[in-house]
């Protein structure tokens, strides 16, 4: 345990915030924490860190928070840059303080030796250059040059003054100096807000790997089950912790309330009954000893409560399309586009009822291409056009955030002159603006409720055909999980950019993807794309190796046929098995010699399989070996003093790392599975 808060009480003026709250981090532990938009989870946060106090509770109960040793804490709000006037190198160096600060006693050491060649200094020098390569001193400078061009960043822009970069360019650069610093605790509030694709899957093996523990809070629901082996909700002020990741809190949290809820009704129903009898007898002086002890049984119940019910307050906006529209709803043709110069060159069709997501690197024209659909900003080249009677509805994630001194129902009604004041406080009810909501001016709303009244505005309109730009940015879990099920239904068509690779699955039945330079089509949804861009390649066994077909292994899938041949094989062993039983109880006595024949027979076929078995282990044993051998060899090489100053073959290295570590897990899974079939059949 290296960090605990007990009975926690937090209040903000009259608000209870949260309330026994109980919370711990155990050793490396990966933590999600979720709930509601304003539920807590950033003030839990600013609680671990030390910005806020506990505060002191009504009760006599203890309350207290426990920190282990001198366990350090990273945060990013605690980030700041002391002197906007230094470089981007000089600020991210300082996550590397006492490495650095060894570095220095190292020169002055060599420098010495110079001159003073005795035994103790020498000593002096080799025990400190221990320390120093201990500490992972000859990597600190490609580990900072790999984060930084991994957030997007080339390596020029770090010589580059802090105040030179823009406010989203300094929060990157302070998220790297968090990461680059390795505290024992590592909060990550909302750390995929602005990251592309690419970074979020870098990113989740980066955490997967952090030898320290880390907090997370996102609305990033596959980033957390990628990252996170422990879940904590908040709900209703209160924390519960679940062991697993996000789906499988789900899962937990579903069954826990359904037990929950059988038990209170079923302790409900043994209530009633037990008090209907001692109504019934009470009167009667010869059953007067029986209502008493019914009453006594009632007395000693632990009373199970009735579970809370979710928190599952949302929008809903279920509306059918003005008119249907064409079987054409837009196509592209060699569609140039971008500003003062071309970005990307996209060509695509989308029919009646499609749902195409739009994914890909930031700045590379995801954005740019719905702008220019919908006639923002002009093509540079090829043609585009719409089909019959097509009626778009534009979401815009930067007009979302608009600022306004208009409160919410004057800008609705603003839109819709002709509707009367109950159609449109109607309307904004369906969207969570209800009571005294709706006079909150535009200027205070949230993220997520300017997101919802841009919704409001843009459905209200009933069009056939949506374009949505980063619609769930600043909605909460269940926020998205309402759009979702909102454009399940929609009989319209939709064409969505989005990094949220859950939404995206859950949504889209085809894909235009935008990486290295191009757009290509794909039409099928974002789980096939997956399995296939990871299917590896064909390769077989000769002569006891892996004869290799291209690109990656296939040693998975040709131990995979054979596991499911051999699975084959021993179904219909069984089935012949249950024959042999059947027909054994009506078998004369003189074919029991063929009997004792046919069990020594299977006995040999069983061992037989079992030999083939092990000779498969055997050859993924030398496989293991050599790939271990392999990762050695590149974790060398990435060491070396050229290689360390030589990004792009740094880069290279990194990638064949992780492919040979990918390949090593395969390997050591597949082994295992043939283990277990051998002792089944031993």
């Amino acid at each position: 345990m290296i960090y605990q808060i007990n009975n926690g009480l937090v209040r903000y003026a009259a608000d209870t915030i949260l309330d026994h709250i109980n919370f711990e981090i155990r050793n490396t532990e990966k933590i999600a924490v979720v709930g509601r938009n304003g539920c807590g989870k950033t003030t839990l946060f600013k609680l671990i860190a030390g910005i806020l106090p506990l505060d002191n509770p009504d009760s006599d109960e203890d309350s207290w928070i426990s920190k282990a040793g001198n366990t350090t804490i990273g945060f990013l709000q605690q980030i700041s840059f002391e002197n906007e006037d230094t470089t981007a190198e000089e600020e991210l160096l300082k996550a590397f303080g006492p490495l650095l600060s060894w570095k220095d006693k190292l020169e002055q050491l060599c420098a010495r030796m110079e001159t003073d060649h005795s035994q103790e200094v020498m000593d002096n020098y080799a025990r400190t250059l221990g320390l120093f390569e201990s500490m992972g001193g000859y990597g600190y400078q490609s580990e900072m040059e790999t984060m930084v061009t991994q957030f997007g960043f080339d390596l020029a822009d770090v010589k580059r003054p802090i105040i030179n970069f823009s406010g989203g360019q300094q929060t990157k650069l302070a998220f790297i100096k968090l990461l680059l610093s390795k505290p024992d605790i590592l909060l990550l509030d909302e750390p995929t807000n602005h990251l592309d694709l690419p970074t979020i899957e870098w990113l989740e093996r980066y955490l997967r790997q952090y030898p320290k523990a880390v907090v997370i809070v996102s609305h990033d629901r596959m980033f957390l089950d990628k990252t996170t082996d422990v879940t904590y909700e908040i709900e209703h002020r209160r924390m519960t912790r679940y062991q697993g990741n996000y789906s499988s809190f789900v899962k937990q949290k579903r069954l826990n309330w359904d037990k929950q809820q059988k038990d209170y009704l079923l302790q409900q129903k043994e209530i009633a009954r037990l008090m209907t009898l001692v109504e019934k007898y009470k009167h009667h002086p010869t059953k007067v000893a029986m209502t008493k002890s019914k009453l006594k049984q009632i007395e000693h119940m632990d009373i199970v409560k009735s579970p809370d019910q979710y928190d599952l307050r949302t929008f809903h906006a279920e509306f059918k399309p003005l008119r249907a529209g064409g079987q054409e709803v837009v196509k592209a043709d060699h569609l140039s586009i971008g500003y003062d110069r071309p970005l990307s060159e996209v060509s695509f069709e989308v029919k009646k009822g499609q749902r195409l997501a739009v994914i890909g690197e930031n700045g590379i024209g995801k954005s740019t291409l719905l702008k220019t659909l919908v006639g923002q900003v002009d093509s540079l080249g090829g043609a585009y056009s719409y089909g019959f009677q097509i009626d778009h509805g534009y979401f815009d994630q930067q007009l979302a955030q608009i600022e306004n001194d208009k409160t919410v129902l004057e800008d609705f009604g603003d839109e819709f002159p002709d509707m009367v004041i109950s159609e449109v406080r109607s309307s904004l009810a369906c969207f969570l603006f209800t009571q005294d909501t709706v006079y909150k001016k535009v200027c205070q709303l949230s993220g997520g409720e300017k997101v919802r009244l841009c919704l409001a505005k843009i459905l209200k309109k009933r069009p056939n055909f949506l374009l949505l730009d980063e619609p769930t940015n600043h909605m909460d879990i269940v926020g998205k999980e309402a759009l979702e099920s909102m454009l399940k239904s929609y009989e319209g068509t939709v064409l969505f950019v989005s990094h949220d690779r859950y939404f995206v699955q859950e949504i889209a039945d085809s894909l235009l993807i935008f990486e290295e330079g191009r757009a290509d089509y794909y039409p099928y949804g974002y789980q096939e794309y997956m399995e296939k861009k990871n299917l590896p390649q064909e390769a077989e066994f000769a002569g006891g190796r892996i004869r290799q077909r291209g690109g990656q292994t296939g040693i998975r899938k040709v131990m995979q046929q054979d596991l499911r041949h051999d699975k084959k094989q021993d179904m219909q062993q069984d089935k012949q098995q249950d024959l042999r039983q059947d027909m054994q109880q009506n078998m004369p006595q003189n074919m029991k010699k063929d009997m004792a024949y046919n069990k020594k027979r299977d006995r040999k076929y069983d061992k037989k399989l079992q030999e083939m078995k092990k000779q498969k282990m055997r050859k993924l044993e030398a496989l293991v070996e050599e790939t271990e051998q392999e990762i050695y060899r590149v974790k060398l090489s990435m060491e070396t003093p050229e290689i360390a100053t030589d990004y792009v073959r740094l880069s290279e290295l990194h990638e064949q790392l992780t492919r040979e570590e990918s390949k090593l897990d395969e390997y050591l899974e597949l082994f295992m599975q043939y283990q277990e079939e051998a002792e089944e059949l031993a």
